[in-house]
Order: structure tokens, then C-alpha cells, then sequence
């Protein structure tokens, strides 16, 4: 058997195929079974996220991600054999017949078809000594598949414009009433947003340029379902969470120091950095992070509230990303309480929103936050803390921290 270089044996033979009871090795790298890809595109359809599907299957959430971006998200048509075409019955009938000597003719009587449609498939697969009925069975699968083609695939005088008005980032919605009231008259220039979204999203059609397929405004690599949605499930949900209903009412006010709001930037090369901004004064910290685990972030919390003023230090408001599912430990090591703001509802944190907006001018989106030090960051955080801020009557962040101590 042959063998690609750097490629070991368990990864040359690895993944088997079962028709009917039959069970064959089956060259290559195991990848999903059908009913595993039914399960899969059945488990999307009803708005399970990707990771949840991963762990369902048994499978790495980017194996789960290569089957959905093949289809651009979009679940393939249910694959119906015709009446006339061979069965897995039928093949492996041929198969026996094959391996016992018998002819192609009495093989082909004993399976209700003719000579020709027998000889037809034992040549195409190997001929009489090679001939298997699990891997023509599967060879014939493969062949069957007609996705239907995009609208835009035979109609340049209609691709073109679409293309052009996807770089202006016009929508798909707009692209289509566009066409629609000026050429009015002209059938050729008539087609759905549906049929464009497809485009975009299905890369094995290769309709619209890859540097397009960021155009549309949610950027999303393949089409989500309505039904998707992570509320609910285990990542959404920190045990022992405290509300923002219950933080104390000074907290809300704005009248002490010390009430915090905390989140996370992130960068580029999956590098991040943790911010903490007091309500009161405004004031920034920023911590730097070697990742977003919760037993990476806590720590590094705790480093940060030691290089501030006991009076700084009350409360903590968070969102619910799950770096902070360790809160508890928190609380206990440095006496902080940490509330948590509702799902997606950044307003509720806005003191601390609008200051890594600020902190975008020097980190722009992009950045590989791995690279700045903790000097670093420090650096930028006194640089903010002495820039006279309009909701503080222009004094800085720093001379309202130090007026209050």
C-alpha cells in the first residue's frame, strides 16, 4: 500500500465504512460518516451552536465547521436514489458473484438486471479481481451528488453587477430591488437575495469572489440559523452569578469610589488584555493576559487589584463571558464583590465600553495585545488617567482619584 511521506499507518488506514453490516478500511483520514453528517445538519437546523454539536458527535469543533462552511450553513437537499439505479444489495450480490467465479450474465439474472448494466459496473470499479461493493457503493454515492447551481454561475451579464454592488457593500436586499426597478423589463436581470446570500456563503461554487465574501454587514462565514443561539447553554451560565439588579445603590449613583466595571479587549493571534474602570472617576487599569481561561484571568485580576488603593477596591462588574466563571475564588482572595450585567446588554457597563473606545486609539482592532508588557500597559493606562475627561469637568481621572483619597 502506498503511503504519503510524514503520514503514519493508523492515519493511511483509519476510518471504516459499514453498508448493510459490511465493514471495509477505507483509505485516508477519518472524517464524518453520513448519518454522523445527517445528525450534524439536523442538530443546526434546530439551533444548536457549533461547539454543542462538536461535543454531541465526538468530534472537533473545526471538523464540525468545515462540514457547515462546505454548504456555506445552509443544509444540502436530502439525496433520493432513483428506482432503476443499483442498490447496496444489488452490489454486493455482485460482489459474491464476482469473488465465486459466476458469470457476468447469471449475475446479472439473479439480480433482475441486464448483462450490460453488470458488466458496466465490475469495469468501472476495479474489474473482477478488484471489485468491492462497499467502496462501488460508496463511489457511486460520491458521483450522485447534483447541488443545484447558482443562478449567478451561468449569467455573467447578471454576475457582474452583483459582484460590484457587493463591494460598494450594498446588501443583498438592496442589490436585488436595485436591479429590479432599472431593468424592469429584462427577466435576465432578475434574482432573489436568497440566491445571493447562497452564493456567498457556498465556496464550492466559487461564484463570488472570496474578498467579497466579507462584504455583507454581519461578516459572517457561513449562514445562521435563526434558531442559534448560545442562551442556555453550559458557557452562557457562571454558577453563583450575582446580577447587577443587586450591586449596591452608591455603586449605580456614582458617589463613592471603588465600584469597578471590568472586560476584556481582544487582539489579534488570540491575545487579550483585562481592563478595570471605577465608575466614579473614571479611572483605568489594564492588566496583560497570556489567555481568556478563568484560571489565567483570575490570577491576573488579583495582580491588578494589588497595585491599587484599598479604596479603589468595592466592587466588581463584569459581563457573562465565562473567564470570570472562577468570580468566587476572587471574592475570597481580595474581598471584591462581582456582579454580573444581564446577557448581551453592554449598556450596562458603559463606563467601561466607552473607555476601550478610548483605548482603541492606541490599540487599534488587530492588534497583537501579546506584544505590550505589562510596562506597557501601564504606560497607556497613565496616559488615559491624565487626560482630562468632559463628564469629569474636564479634570482628569487622576486628579478626581487623588482629590477623594
Amino acid at each position: 500500500m502506498h503511503r504519503s511521506p510524514g503520514r503514519s499507518w493508523i492515519q493511511t488506514i483509519n476510518a471504516t465504512l459499514r453498508v448493510d453490516g459490511w465493514i471495509v478500511a477505507r483509505v485516508g483520514r477519518p472524517g464524518m460518516s453520513d448519518a454522523m453528517k445527517e445528525d450534524l445538519w439536523r442538530r443546526w437546523r434546530a439551533g444548536d451552536s457549533i461547539s454543542v454539536i462538536s461535543r454531541a458527535l465526538g468530534k472537533p469543533s473545526g471538523s464540525v465547521f468545515t462540514v457547515l462552511k462546505h454548504h456555506g450553513g445552509i443544509a444540502p437537499a436530502e439525496r433520493v436514489r432513483r428506482a432503476d439505479r443499483l442498490s447496496a444489495e444489488d452490489r454486493k450480490a455482485i460482489s459474491r458473484g464476482l469473488e465465486a467465479g459466476a458469470s457476468l450474465r447469471s449475475i446479472a439474472v439473479s439480480i433482475g438486471r441486464s448483462a450490460s448494466t453488470v458488466s458496466r459496473e465490475a469495469a468501472r470499479n476495479g474489474g473482477r479481481v478488484k471489485y468491492r461493493a462497499v467502496a462501488a457503493e460508496q463511489r457511486a454515492q460520491e458521483q450522485a451528488r447534483r447541488p443545484k447551481p447558482s443562478a449567478l454561475q451561468d449569467n455573467p451579464v447578471l454576475r457582474q453587477p452583483v459582484i460590484e454592488l457587493l463591494d460598494n457593500e450594498w446588501s443583498p436586499e438592496q442589490i436585488v430591488g436595485h436591479l429590479r426597478l432599472m431593468h424592469a423589463g429584462n427577466p435576465l436581470m432578475r434574482i432573489s437575495h436568497e440566491s445571493i446570500y447562497r452564493a456567498i456563503y457556498t465556496t464550492r461554487w466559487k461564484v463570488i469572489p472570496r474578498e467579497l465574501c466579507t462584504k455583507p454587514r454581519t461578516r459572517r462565514p457561513i449562514r445562521k440559523n435563526k434558531k442559534n443561539t448560545v442562551k442556555g447553554q453550559w458557557r452562557s451560565q457562571i454558577a453563583g452569578a450575582r446580577p447587577i439588579e443587586e450591586r449596591p445603590d452608591a455603586a449605580n449613583a456614582r458617589i463613592e469610589l471603588g465600584h469597578l466595571e471590568g472586560d476584556l479587549i481582544a487582539g489579534a493571534k488570540n491575545s487579550q488584555v483585562a481592563t478595570l474602570v471605577d465608575r466614579k472617576s473614571r479611572y483605568l487599569t489594564m492588566g496583560a493576559l497570556p489567555s481568556r481561561h478563568t484560571t489565567t484571568v483570575i490570577p491576573a485580576l488579583q495582580q491588578a487589584f494589588s497595585r491599587l488603593n484599598a479604596r479603589l477596591l468595592s466592587t466588581l462588574t463584569w459581563d457573562r463571558g465565562m473567564e470570570l466563571a472562577g468570580h468566587r475564588l476572587l471574592t475570597e482572595a481580595t474581598g471584591v464583590d462581582v456582579f454580573f450585567a444581564a446577557p448581551r446588554s453592554p449598556w450596562q457597563r458603559g463606563t467601561n465600553e466607552n473607555t476601550n473606545k478610548l483605548i482603541q486609539q492606541y490599540l487599534p482592532k488587530g492588534t497583537d495585545l501579546s506584544l505590550y508588557s505589562q510596562a506597557d500597559l501601564d504606560a497607556l493606562a497613565a496616559r488615559l488617567n491624565n487626560r482630562p475627561r468632559k463628564c469629569l469637568g474636564y479634570r482628569t481621572p487622576a486628579h478626581c482619584v487623588a482629590l477623594t483619597l
